[in-house]
């Protein structure tokens, strides 16, 4: 299974693919429209019209997936999918009511030539909100400033998996990591983290991941990135060259204390979008908790654009579901342990983050200065009464 890249490693293609990527036209095609859904109580809350733009855009940075369900989710029964420029559009619906205005969705990844999520943001106005890990928040910031406005995953599933088999007995990071094994990562941003706890040696981090299970299934002895979400499933149930379970432990652990794809604005566009995401954004922190409830949905759509789309990117029901049962289960989304808020970003753990990996970039060049933790992200748009039921 082909993983999102390190924010930092992306290739970056020529602009003119990219802005071919975001257009429109192309080919089309829609399932069968459900029942209608009836409109929003007109000025309520969830009536967007006048308030948001007439289709409000949403970026992700990577293939449709699971982790990516508040998005997926808001696409009414009327979409249509554009198979040549990989996006679906459709009335965006949330709670049962059509808000009034259209939804779009548009992957990343190879789909936009691997551009990261700030650079698509600056070169495509119309979109409304793009899916920013902090880490490359932090790196775009001085030419390309966003401001997150809602957690959607509360913690990162980022791990790093090994073989049970080759590291009997072995149940962390910690432990694989002090046998001298290989670190295989596809960026420099998590050996660096490590290497600077000391739990790995430099000799030990290799980075040339290319996202395919073979370097894995030929050397078990290796550590490897990955997701919780979607790579214990993968490995143990769908390639057969391996089909056994591994050994993980999130990175998290370790100081890998990132929001991972938090929803955020252009830092330039945060005024002019104000009215808007007064309402949006209690609308997205809902679509979240309302996927996690019923996620078969809109994983079926999920699975239907991966298909669609035909990027050589697999993705299969049961991973799907696999995903939205460990984003629960393992605690990747939960509400904000400092607030009880679903989707509220805390002000602690955002400087952390900024202490952390901002020395982090600035020693590897990426940049200059370290941006101050406040600029990076917005709670005023939080409602604080939204928050995830307890077990």
């Amino acid at each position: 299974m082909i993983r999102r890249s390190g924010p930092i490693a992306a290739t970056v293609l020529a602009v003119a693919l990219v802005l071919s990527a975001c257009g429109g036209g192309g080919d089309e095609s829609g399932a069968a429209a459900g029942p209608a859904a009836p409109a929003a109580e007109a000025g309520g809350p969830l009536d967007l019209t006048g308030a948001c733009p007439a289709k409000v855009v949403l970026q992700q940075d990577w293939q449709p997936e699971a982790e990516h369900g508040s998005m997926y989710s808001l696409v009414g029964p009327d979409y249509q999918i554009d198979t040549s420029t990989k996006t679906v559009t459709g009335s965006l619906v949330t709670q049962g009511v059509d808000t009034g205005v259209d939804v779009e969705v548009r992957p990343g990844g190879p789909n936009v030539g691997f551009q990261p999520v700030p650079a698509l943001m600056y070169l495509d106005d119309t979109i409304t909100l793009g899916a920013v890990n902090s880490d490359a928040a932090i790196a775009a910031f001085a030419d390309q400033p966003t401001v997150a406005v809602a957690s959607q995953l509360t913690v990162s599933p980022q791990i790093l998996m090994w073989d049970p088999e080759s590291h009997p007995g072995m149940s962390t990071i910690r432990e694989v990591a002090a046998s001298g094994a290989a670190v295989l990562t596809s960026g420099d941003i998590v050996p660096a983290l490590l290497a600077g706890k000391g739990i790995i040696q430099k000799g030990q981090i290799d980075t040339s991941y290319e996202g395919t299970p073979a370097r894995f299934v030929s050397d078990p002895t290796i550590l490897q990135q990955g997701f919780a979400t979607a790579e214990p499933y993968v490995y143990q149930n769908e390639i057969q060259e391996w089909g056994r379970p591994v050994g993980y432990e999130p990175l998290a652990n370790y100081g890998y204390s990132i929001y991972p794809e938090p929803l955020a604005v252009r830092a330039d566009k945060l005024e002019a979008l104000r009215p808007c995401l007064q309402k949006l954004v209690p609308i997205m922190q809902r679509s979240q908790i309302d996927y996690l409830k019923d996620p078969a949905p809109t994983n079926r759509l999920i699975v239907e654009l991966v298909e669609a789309y035909q990027t050589g990117w697999s993705y299969s029901p049961g991973v799907a579901e696999y995903s939205a049962k460990a984003q629960v289960e393992q605690g990747f989304v939960k509400n904000d342990p400092a607030s009880g808020v679903f989707g509220k970003l805390d002000p602690d753990r955002m400087q952390e983050i900024v202490s952390t990996f901002g020395p982090i970039l600035q020693s590897q060049g990426t940049i200059t200065s370290v941006p101050d933790a406040a600029s990076l992200y917005t709670n005023d748009f939080i409602d604080p009464d939204i928050k995830m039921e307890g077990p």
